[in-house]
């Protein structure tokens, strides 16, 4: 087993989802609630919920490539998430809950646009899909508050009417995988 860990960000709504679900997935080894795509360095919550700091809530992964790939990242993301709809998911509006993948290098920038294209082509979903695929610049960790939600708040209503679904969505594919 490789001891070298690659990095994936992602953005697909609020962070505390996207943070429970990757953590589901094995290989992953930290999944990293945090801001990426705006301007404003060292963004608040706060700040970030305004919508006007141009960050997305965001997820910043550490993984294993020899257990999980990118490739599988990007299959995960796509189905915790409705890619077609343009800032917002659910319950959340504003361009900080927008859809977008943050590549670390040509290669994950690469693999992402192709990846959209092949769910373009087999229309996979009903909708254009709307992610945004840039390189990532900074990405900024949320505050402690925000790290690990679901684990330590799994009664909060917001956790058992959205996140809960998101992460046994993504158990019962590696479920699946495991038999």
């Amino acid at each position: 087993m490789s001891t070298d860990l690659a990095q994936a960000t992602f953005a697909g709504g609020c962070f505390w989802c996207l943070e429970a679900a990757y953590e589901e997935v094995p290989g992953v080894r930290t999944a990293t609630s945090g801001y990426a795509g705006g301007d404003v360095p060292e963004p608040s919550y706060e700040a970030v919920s305004t919508g006007e700091t141009g960050h997305a809530e965001c997820v910043q992964l550490e993984y294993d490539p020899d257990e999980v790939t990118y490739v599988d990242l990007l299959g995960v993301f796509f189905r915790v998430h409705d890619p077609t709809q343009l800032n917002r998911q659910g319950p959340d509006v504003g361009t900080q809950y927008r859809s977008a993948i943050f590549a670390h290098d040509e290669s994950q920038l690469e693999t992402a646009e192709s990846f959209v294209e092949r769910l373009e082509a087999e229309d996979a979903f009903e909708d254009e899909i709307v992610t945004q695929i840039e390189p990532l610049d900074t990405f900024w960790e949320a505050e402690e508050a925000h790290q690990e939600y679901y684990e330590n708040n799994p009664e909060d209503r917001y956790c058992t009417l959205y996140v809960e679904p998101k992460v046994k969505k993504v158990q019962a594919v590696f479920e699946d995988d495991a038999d």
